[in-house]
C-alpha cells in the first residue's frame, strides 16, 4: 500500500509518499506561500537532488494538484498513475474528546473536527482545508485523520482536569489535552523494541524537545500525563512560547502595558520562551553561538529550559512510581547534547547517568547511558509521518476487510 501523508498549514502543505510494504519514503516535499504566489520543493527517492519551482497556488486544492503532478512527473515523479496512491493520511492537531484513535474521514468526522476549532483556531482550519482539498482533487481515495491529541486521551481525569470550577469543563471542555501525540507514540514503541521488552511492562518518559516541546509519562504504552495542556502554550518554555506562568501575569501586563488579553496571549505565544529571555533567537543553535560569545541571557534561557525539563521528568518518575527509560526526540532532543547532559546531570541517585562519549553523537537512534545505569537514556529520531501512514494503512485495511 502507498500512503500519501499530508500536513496542511494555513499557507503551507508538507507531504510524504510512503510505500508501506518497505516503509520507504518514495517522495517528500513542501508547498509554500499558498494563496500568495506558490513555491514547491520536492525530492524523490530516485535522486538526492531537489526540484524547486514557482507554481501558482491560489488555494490548497491547487497545491494538492501540484503535488499530484510532481509525483506523476516523468523526470521527478515516483508513480505512473494517481491510482497508485491507495490512501491519504492527514495530520489533524485537535480531536478534543471526540477521538481517542485515528479515524477514517467521513462527513461526521469533519463536523467533529470543525467543532474543535475553538480549541485549536490556528491549526484545525488549515487541517480541514487540506482534507477538503484532497477530497476535491482525489475523489474516492480513502482518507484518515490522525490527531495530535488522540494518544493522550488515555490520561486519567486526575491528570487532565484543571482546578477551576467543574462547570467550565462541562460547558467548554476546558482540560488538559496534550499534543505531539504521534511523536510520543512512535518513540515509546521504538524504545520498547530497543529494550527488547513488551511496552506493556515499561514506564517511559518521552521528551519531544524542539521549537515546540512537550514531555509525556507513558505507563504500559498509555499516556498517563503530559506537559502541554488546554493549548500548546502550556508546560515547558519553548522557542517562542512562555510555558507555565502565573495566570495573574496576564491581567497585570494587560493593565500596565495597556493591552488586551488577546495581545498578551500573542506575546506569550510568539515573543516569549527562548526568544523572550535571550533576546537573540528562538533557535537553540543560535543560542549556543551566543553562549560561546559570552551572552549571559542566552545561557539563562537554556538553563531555564533544561531545569524545566528536569523538573517534569522528576515529577513523572514520582507519579508513575519509577521509570525504565527516558527518551529524547525532535530537533533539540535528537541533536543538542548539552541539553541532554544538563537535564540528566545530578540524577544518578535515580539510576540515570549519561555516557559522555555516547552523548557526542547527534540524530542517531542509540542508548547513551553508561553501561551500568539502571534507567536507560535513549535518543530516538521521531517519525510522525510514518505513524500517520501506519494508522492510515491499518484503518483502510480494516475497512476493506469488512
Amino acid at each position: 500500500m502507498k500512503v500519501l501523508v499530508i500536513n496542511a498549514g494555513s499557507s503551507s502543505l508538507k507531504y510524504q509518499l510512503i510505500d508501506m510494504d518497505t516503509k520507504a519514503v518514495m517522495a517528500k516535499g513542501l508547498c509554500e506561500r499558498i494563496g500568495i504566489d506558490g513555491k514547491l520543493t520536492h525530492q524523490g527517492n530516485k535522486t538526492e537532488e531537489k526540484y524547486k519551482a514557482d507554481i501558482a497556488m491560489p488555494t490548497h486544492s491547487d497545491a494538492i494538484k501540484a503535488v499530484i503532478d510532481i509525483l506523476l512527473d516523468k523526470e521527478w515523479g515516483v508513480i505512473s498513475d494517481m491510482s497508485e496512491i491507495d490512501a491519504v493520511g492527514h495530520r489533524v492537531v485537535h480531536g478534543g474528546e471526540y477521538f481517542a484513535d485515528s479515524v477514517i474521514i467521513t462527513d461526521k468526522v469533519i463536523k467533529a473536527i470543525e467543532a474543535c476549532i475553538p480549541l485549536a483556531p490556528l491549526h484545525n482550519p488549515p487541517n480541514l482545508t487540506g482534507i477538503n482539498a484532497c477530497r476535491e482533487v482525489m475523489g474516492d481515495v480513502p482518507m484518515v485523520a490522525v490527531f495530535d491529541t488522540a494518544f493522550h486521551q488515555s490520561m486519567p481525569q486526575k491528570s487532565y482536569m484543571y482546578a477551576v470550577p467543574y462547570e467550565y469543563y462541562q460547558k467548554y471542555k476546558i482540560r488538559r489535552y496534550g499534543f505531539h501525540g504521534t511523536s510520543h507514540k512512535y518513540v515509546s514503541q521504538q524504545a520498547a523494541e530497543m529494550l527488547g521488552r513488551p511496552i506493556e511492562s515499561l514506564k517511559l518518559i518521552t521528551c519531544h524537545l524542539g521549537n515546540g516541546s512537550s514531555i509525556a509519562a507513558i505507563d504500559g504504552g498509555r499516556s498517563v500525563d503530559t506537559s502541554m495542556g488546554f493549548t500548546p502554550i502550556d508546560g515547558l518554555p519553548m522557542g517562542t512560547r512562555s510555558g507555565n506562568i502565573d495566570p495573574s501575569i496576564i491581567e497585570f501586563l494587560a493593565e500596565h502595558e495597556n493591552m488586551s488579553a488577546a495581545e498578551v496571549i500573542n506575546i506569550l505565544n510568539k515573543k516569549s520562551g527562548m526568544l523572550g529571555i535571550s533576546g537573540v533567537s528562538s533557535d537553540f543553535r543560535d543560542l549556543d553561538v551566543a553562549i560561546n560569545e559570552g551572552n549571559n541571557r542566552a545561557a539563562l534561557a537554556k538553563d531555564m529550559f533544561n531545569t524545566s525539563v528536569k523538573k517534569i521528568i522528576g515529577s513523572y518518575i514520582a507519579e508513575m512510581g519509577g521509570v525504565d527509560a527516558i527518551i529524547f526526540t525532535a530537533g533539540v532532543g535528537e541533536n543538542d547534547r548539552s541539553v541532554r547532559w544538563d537535564v540528566c546531570e545530578h540524577m544518578e541517585y535515580l539510576g540515570i547517568k549519561i555516557d559522555p562519549e555516547k552523548n557526542k553523537y547527534r540524530g542517531r537512534q542509540m542508548d547513551i547511558s553508561i553501561d551500568y545505569a539502571r534507567v536507560r537514556v535513549l535518543v530516538i529520531p521521531t517519525n510522525e509521518e510514518l505513524v500517520i501512514a501506519q494508522d492510515t494503512e491499518r484503518l483502510v485495511k480494516e475497512a476493506q476487510a469488512k
